[in-house]
């Protein structure tokens, strides 16, 4: 069944957000194996689609944040995305320590290849052309779908994944989220039944606490695990682990680990 790699795996799930974007280039393979040398056993990740049909590792849908390069992702073809440099942007001790050492966007492909048997969270980013046929024929192709999670902030993003690959598992997209926690915060969840597998939220939206001990108590009541991201300060990472939670999302993979193992003696 899908996602059966990625639910057998022994909790808590310590995700390296995009790798190990604190400190390697975001969602590159040099950000990915940063994270797992770090000892990520999750790799969380974005996709979009090139001109061509390729399925990109990129958060944004233009180049200019996290490349030397202007423009949307799906304007270029697979060919063109590879001339820029997406170590560029990433700063480090004063300086810019991944310019120039031939770090490009990666594709989806290319990531599956490198790390065959690492379980992954995939963020669908795109809206428009929908990539969601795409990015399932390629899980599917390599033998990736049972250690993969899909998700979308986008509910209709979601809405498309599930028609495209109701076997899939699945998170949270933003309406759904915020129907569980509106039931939570009223006490009511009579008829709930969630179709996803995980709520993946941050620590808390403006002043509202999103992470209680009453929500996720009322979270794996139904079944759901809970994913919390972005995770960098370790005394946090700890206090969360401490509630319970599921997983945690970090940029410092290295730091998560190393609370984890101070919490078990591990």
């Amino acid at each position: 069944m899908a996602g059966d790699d990625y639910f057998s795996r022994p909790r808590p799930r310590l995700f390296g957000h995009r790798g190990a974007a604190g400190v390697a280039p975001e969602n590159t393979l040099a950000s990915f194996e940063r994270a797992i040398r770090d000892g990520a056993g999750y790799l969380e990740l974005d996709v979009h689609a090139t001109r061509d049909g390729v399925v990109v590792v990129i958060h944004d849908p233009t180049l200019e944040r996290t490349t030397d390069g202007a423009g949307a992702v799906r304007d270029l073809s697979f060919r063109e995305l590879g001339e820029y440099d997406a170590g560029f942007r990433f700063a480090a001790d004063g300086g810019f320590p991944f310019r120039g050492r031939a770090v490009r966007v990666p594709a989806l492909e290319e990531l599956l290849d490198a790390f065959p048997t690492i379980p992954l969270n995939i963020e669908i980013k795109q809206h428009e052309p929908a990539i969601e046929s795409g990015v399932v024929a390629l899980l599917e192709r390599k033998g990736a779908l049972a250690r993969t999670m899909l998700a979308a902030e986008s509910d209709a993003i979601m809405a498309r994944i599930r028609a495209v690959a109701p076997q899939a598992a699945t998170s949270a997209a933003y309406g759904e989220g915020r129907d569980f926690f509106e039931r939570c915060f009223a006490e009511r969840f009579d008829g709930y039944a969630p179709v996803a597998r995980a709520l993946q939220i941050p620590v808390c939206v403006g002043e509202v606490e999103l992470v209680t001990e009453a929500s996720v108590a009322a979270a794996h009541r139904f079944g759901l695990e809970m994913h919390v991201w972005t995770v960098n300060d370790a005394a946090e990472m700890g206090r969360l682990l401490d509630l319970g939670v599921d997983g945690v999302m970090s940029d410092f993979p290295q730091r998560l680990v190393a609370v984890e193992r101070r919490r078990t003696g591990r």
